[in-house]
């Protein structure tokens, strides 16, 4: 029976996170629909041709070749012996034709045509290839992707993406219910498929068996991970599997938990969502990222507007509002509700640091991604 209490020394979060990632890798690829790709992360991505693959007109109006009239102007109109051919905005640009001129730039009331109005070349065409070039992917492997990236698969014709998806499954217990949607949410916005919110009660028997490892890559306990008498998580890993650090040095989230159950990392985090809140960015995001093969996150380089003081050995979670182009803190270690409703990024401060002076540019992860 483990003793529900934290260790005399908390783990370092440096620690506590290459003891998580030990021996995950990025899951097998899958397949999707591009209507079910929104928000994973691509895989390899065959190269594509050039999309369009031909030069098109991009506007309504006449298809001429520029050096044919040269000079045209009201003043000087440039007589053809046939109008120029008229294309509508999507058509192929006739041989020979490398510009469109508007509606009104050929006067064709007269017996003649008359060009009154000269072209540059390129002008209202769409080049082949300025949208998807030939032989590169459509989206980078790695990438996550977004509403914009969908749109350059449809154009390049592609009806699926391959990528990789871990499954995540959480372990809700009576009082953390919120807050288990709240990392759901944040979950499927970073690649993952939620495959259950599951409701334990807060028995470590029950606990136990919902730590079902089977058809998950992460799981994820929200709530029982403290000291107090009904906190039953730290006991039910143990059975399940094996607990490898309970008491993480961050603030706040200091009673959050590691493990394994067979293969499957775990993490276990407070019910709090301000003490959940750190757990999922420092430990849980790391994780997901090993799984999916991101490569990045958006981050923004700006001036802190007033200085972050923060406690030496224990790593702290700062929320930052963006603020006539610097970085407004607005809360170390307590992050209320209404403070994580405003802020539009999070910083890492590591445990070694005692802070940031006013003006120090960071690089922090934007949360409103």
């Amino acid at each position: 029976m483990i003793t529900q209490c934290l260790p005399a020394s908390l783990t370092p979060l440096e620690t506590a996170v290459a003891t998580l990632l030990y021996e995950i890798e990025a899951v097998t690829p899958e397949e999707l629909p591009l209507a079910e790709a929104l928000g994973c992360v691509v895989a390899e991505i065959p190269a594509l041709p050039s999309v369009p693959a031909r030069d098109l007109a991009a506007a309504d109006g006449w298809a001429v070749n520029a050096n044919d009239v040269v000079g045209a102007s009201s003043y000087s109109p440039l007589a053809v012996v046939r109008p120029p051919t008229w294309v509508d905005a999507g058509d192929a640009m006739p041989q020979h034709c490398d510009c469109v001129l508007d509606i009104d730039a050929v006067d064709t009331s007269g017996p003649v045509a008359e060009v009154i109005v000269e072209g540059v070349p390129g002008q209202g065409i769409r080049r082949a290839g300025s949208d998807v070039a030939a032989d590169r992917p459509a989206i980078a492997s790695g990438h996550l992707i977004r509403p914009r990236d969908l749109l350059t698969a449809r154009a390049a014709g592609l009806e699926t993406l391959n990528v990789r998806r871990p499954r995540l499954r959480i372990v809700n217990l009576p009082g953390g219910t919120a807050t288990a949607h709240l990392i759901a949410d944040h979950a499927r916005a970073n690649g993952a498929h939620v495959t259950e919110i599951e409701a334990a009660a807060r028995d470590a028997s029950s606990i136990a068996d919902a730590l079902d490892p089977v058809g998950s890559d992460l799981l994820i306990a929200v709530g029982g991970s403290g000291v107090g008498r009904n906190d039953a998580t730290l006991t039910a890993l143990a059975r399940r599997g094996e607990v490898l650090a309970h008491g993480i040095a961050l603030q706040p989230g200091r009673t959050a938990a590691i493990g394994r159950a067979g293969a499957v990392p775990v993490l276990m985090m407070p019910g709090a969502p301000d003490h959940a809140l750190p757990a999922w960015f420092a430990l849980a995001l790391p994780a997901l990222e090993r799984l999916t093969g991101r490569r990045s996150r958006e981050s923004r380089l700006l001036p802190l507007a007033r200085k972050i003081a923060s406690s030496v050995g224990l790593a702290e979670i700062a929320l930052l509002e963006e603020r006539d182009g610097a970085w407004l803190p607005l809360a170390t270690g307590d992050l209320p509700l209404h403070v994580m409703a405003r802020a539009d990024a999070w910083l890492l401060i590591p445990g070694s640091s005692e802070g940031f002076a006013a003006g120090t540019p960071v690089d922090a992860y934007l949360w409103r991604e």
